[in-house]
């Protein structure tokens, strides 16, 4: 059963008691959860949730990988699944499928085990070839650290390549002034 749209509100609550001044960017997430259409399953329109890891070594860097699907050098995550119970073991679930490091290799970063770093909404382009209309993703970020040195196999059907970089060079801005504050 993929995550409800009740553990959703819970999380967004959670974060929003972390970061409140992040309430007014959430519009379009409360207008999902409003909805009567699951907020989780990717084929609910104009907007669902995604989730992501925010994967840092021991080195303080960060994972990003090339998509080939939007060309970009973004971090590992996706869309949930119907096992997935949790947004958390979403993004485990797509670090692990994208990059081939397993859940038991990564703990929660400190502060953040039920709480994601990020939420960030996102437009996305239409699709025809999946017959998806341009829509908007609300990508719940989680943050994880690796526990020991794990190599990285890339799922080849998604992922052109993987790059470690610094909390400065993180490509989402969030997500960097946010890892700026970890140090």
């Amino acid at each position: 059963m993929p995550p409800s749209t009740d553990h959703v509100r819970s999380v967004t609550k959670a974060y929003l008691a972390r970061d409140p001044d992040e309430r007014h960017s959430l519009t379009l997430l409360f207008a999902a959860l409003a909805d009567t259409d699951a907020p989780t399953s990717r084929k609910t329109f104009p907007v669902h949730v995604t989730c992501s890891a925010i994967l840092l070594n021991g080195e303080r860097l960060v994972l990003h990988i090339a998509h080939k699907a939007s060309g970009k050098l973004l971090a590992p995550g996706g869309h949930n699944e119907p096992a997935d119970r949790h947004l958390r073991d979403a993004a485990l679930r797509e670090l692990h499928e994208e990059t081939g490091i397993p859940p038991s290799a990564v703990v929660p970063l400190a502060g953040y085990e039920d709480v994601p770093l990020d939420i960030d909404v996102h437009t996305i382009d239409a699709n025809p070839s999946k017959n998806e209309p341009a829509h908007h993703h609300v990508d719940f970020r989680w943050a994880f650290q690796l526990g020991a040195e794990h190599a990285v196999t890339l799922q080849e059907e998604e992922v052109d390549g993987y790059e470690w970089r610094s909390f400065a060079r993180a490509t989402s801005p969030t997500v960097r002034a946010k890892l700026a504050l970890l140090t």
